[in-house]
């Protein structure tokens, strides 16, 4: 017992010490413990559909961002990874029997594949010319499912595949707990070293060459890592939609997740996360108003872009926190010196 109250007392005083701190952690935290425990409080179909759905969807906007954001790869095809992962998956269940459990992280192999298809020959382009290569690629892919639709299943898709588990709720704490686990990963990784690289080759790739930095290979492993969480996601979505068919592979749901990431914030992982979770369920409760629907989606988009060009999520930070000049840590707003180096805060 004594060795648990140690543990707990220094849990409690990390927990203090990292996470009440700063009230952007808090809304995480809270985050967190929202969709972890909705189920307890209900259980309606409907609403676990469109959070699972969300989850999904939130996995692939931060993968765009991981790619797009962190590294300035500017990515339009990006519905290329969830429909390789999502075919892939499907084609492996349907015809190999593989359960999904194998075949979705067997379809994200296949996206990091597509990943590196794309990512070599677009080594040397930059920005409109790489947008408008890759946007080229998830057309190309639809062509090929067309031509051959004894195996794609042609404009019907590939149906009948197995569902993620036996039950809504299962298929809920299953994307949940994914996406949570996927997204927490692609935002260490971008505060890892490898994220500075990434960032730094956004900033000025030619001076980090002259670092003595192999981007190229950098730019590869940016592509498939970000093919491999999109991927991910359309196994996801195969199996729980139970069908694969070329709407993943739609150049509106490249646009989308664009859409999603511009939103929420670009460059932060958290920020399409956010927008996301505040967009899709809002159109979808939206479907009972079909001839307002859209016009008041493209009102708040463009809202946001006028006045928060930085993004809906890294505004509100902006509000309640503030950067140390000194030391670059962040406080609450109405603290007037740091908490670390005690420097005043402007």
């Amino acid at each position: 017992m004594a060795v648990a109250g140690f543990y707990l007392r220094r849990l409690y005083t990390i927990f203090k010490g990292e996470v009440l701190v700063l009230p952007s952690r808090v809304v995480v935290f809270l985050f967190f413990l929202v969709v972890l425990f909705l189920p307890i409080v209900t259980q309606d179909p409907y609403l676990l559909r469109i959070l699972i759905l969300t989850s999904i969807f939130a996995i692939l906007a931060a993968s765009w961002d991981l790619l797009s954001g962190f590294t300035g790869q500017l990515n339009f095809g990006h519905a290329l990874f969830f429909g390789v992962g999502a075919y892939t998956s499907a084609l492996l269940n349907l015809h190999a029997r593989i359960p999904p459990s194998g075949s979705i992280p067997l379809g994200a192999l296949g996206a990091v594949l597509a990943g590196l298809i794309i990512g070599i020959p677009c080594l040397r382009l930059r920005g409109t010319y790489l947008a408008l290569t890759t946007l080229a690629f998830p057309i190309i892919l639809m062509g090929i499912v067309f031509a051959i639709p004894d195996i794609t299943g042609g404009e019907l898709g590939v149906s009948g595949l197995d569902r993620l588990s036996r039950s809504r709720v299962s298929d809920y704490y299953i994307t949940v707990v994914l996406m949570l686990g996927l997204c927490t990963i692609m935002w260490k990784i971008t505060d890892s070293n490898t994220g500075v690289i990434f960032h730094a080759i956004r900033e000025d790739e030619l001076a980090v060459r002259t670092a003595g930095i192999n981007t190229t290979r950098y730019k590869l492993l940016a592509f498939s890592l970000s093919g491999f969480f999109a991927g991910i996601a359309g196994g996801l979505y195969a199996h729980f939609m139970r069908i694969a068919g070329p709407s993943t592979l739609e150049v509106s749901m490249s646009f989308t997740v664009v859409i999603w990431a511009v939103f929420g914030g670009i460059v932060t992982i958290y920020g399409p996360v956010g927008a996301v979770f505040i967009l899709f369920p809002v159109l979808e409760f939206l479907r009972f108003w079909p001839e307002f629907r859209m016009l008041m989606f493209a009102v708040v988009i463009l809202f946001i872009l006028l006045y928060m060009p930085d993004g809906l999520l890294p505004w509100l930070r902006d509000k309640i926190e503030e950067e140390c000049p000194r030391c670059k840590i962040r406080n609450v707003a109405t603290r007037k010196t740091c908490r670390v180096c005690t420097a005043p805060l402007d």
